[in-house]
């Protein structure tokens, strides 16, 4: 576009900020809002919103909190941007605090507004405070409940093991469940290694999207790690007989303005053996801080060995490995993934990070993880 003396506009910004959140290329957005201040777009409120949430799905909430400080014009989707920024990272109670002042300053929720602070009290443990929000916006009529305000509150109630409570709430909603509620409800019975309630939230996701990979690899999962191995052979025979496919796990890095993918047991990057001998050399050291694989995490029939070998080449850490070699000592390392962050993942980045006195910041299907000296600041609550 550059090239044929095209001029960007405001609309070529905001796209362009998108595709650099989608991938976390932190600093390619940073240099689009470089261009953005010496072409003069920065006060316009559209391009900004579009800035706040660049630099939040990044990881960077601090600068997105400061950008959304110094907007001259401020509209719902701005307050959005900031309080959803807040949600995907785990800061729970900065998104309450930023609704509360949202409606102090006179600005009116919307439906996204009350879906955006339901997700952070439900990633952030504040069942409570969720339910007075939803309370609170039904009794007053001030949003009509959507399935996505539903699926929040089956999210926030099964994340904190309430799964009564979370199967009654279903049960008495006014609208058919969608499959999302569903797999919410699978997903916190992953969390709690809940079998009974998995099962049946199994069955009500595969009636309602028959060909979705996900709802088998949660059951899997919760079948793999209560021992049960004969209904783990089942339900892969399951998923086989559907026909069903699982996605394969493919992560991204942006260094020196260039996107690197890697996907699961990848060994087609240039640098794949220097790749290898990193996180050979961290498994390592991350058995000697204790580290133990977790083999619940891989499906396949194989040995521990092929267990333990597949756990080591999973799309994230090859990412990692590939930013410690090609970054300077004590940059942090950002992340994206298409999937959710497995859980032997998250208990090595933990390890990883304390090993190498890196910030590492993983960008998952769900949320962002932003792991320190040891410990991830979701405080293994996901």
């Amino acid at each position: 576009m550059k090239k044929e003396g095209v001029q960007p506009d405001d609309v070529t910004f905001v796209l362009l900020l998108k595709a650099c959140a989608s991938l976390a290329a932190l600093e390619q957005g940073k240099q689009l809002h470089s261009d953005i201040i010496k072409r003069g777009f920065q006060s316009d409120v559209i391009v900004g919103n579009t800035l706040v949430d660049m630099y939040a799905k990044c990881g960077c909430t601090e600068d997105a909190h400061e950008l959304f400080n110094n907007m001259s014009e401020r509209d719902v989707v701005s307050w959005n941007a900031m309080i959803g920024g807040y949600a995907q990272n785990g800061l729970g109670k900065e998104a309450l605090a930023l609704f509360e002042l949202m409606q102090r300053e006179g600005m009116k929720p919307n439906e996204a507004t009350y879906t955006c602070v339901l997700s952070a009290c439900a990633q952030s443990r504040l069942v409570d405070e969720g339910c007075c929000v939803f309370d609170s916006m039904c009794k007053n009529h001030v949003v009509t409940p959507t399935l996505d305000h539903y699926a929040c509150m089956v999210d926030l109630l099964g994340r904190a093991g309430c799964f009564a409570d979370a199967e009654l709430f279903i049960n008495k909603m006014p609208i058919q469940p969608c499959s999302v509620i569903w797999r919410s409800l699978l997903g916190a019975a992953r969390s709690h290694g809940n079998v009974e309630i998995g099962r049946r939230a199994f069955d009500c996701v595969v009636k309602l999207e028959p060909k979705n990979a996900a709802p088998y690899v949660l059951l899997s999962n919760i079948y793999a790690a209560a021992g049960k191995k004969d209904e783990l052979a089942k339900i892969r025979n399951e998923m086989k007989d559907a026909g069903v496919k699982k996605m394969p796990g493919c992560s991204w890095i942006e260094v020196d303005n260039q996107v690197h993918a890697f996907v699961v047991g990848d060994a087609t990057h240039p640098q794949s053996k220097e790749i290898l001998a990193e996180l050979d050399r961290l498994v390592g050291l991350m058995k000697e801080a204790g580290y133990i694989p977790d083999l619940s995490f891989v499906l396949d029939d194989v040995e521990d060995e092929e267990k333990e070998n597949a756990l080591c080449r999973h799309s994230e850490k090859l990412a990692i490995a590939f930013g410690l070699i090609n970054t300077p000592p004590g940059t942090p390392i950002r992340i994206k993934k298409n999937l959710q962050l497995c859980g032997d993942c998250h208990n090595g980045t933990k390890i990883i990070s304390k090993i190498v006195g890196r910030d590492i910041i993983v960008m998952d299907a769900n949320r962002s993880h932003h792991f320190r000296d040891g410990f991830c600041f979701c405080g293994d609550y996901w």
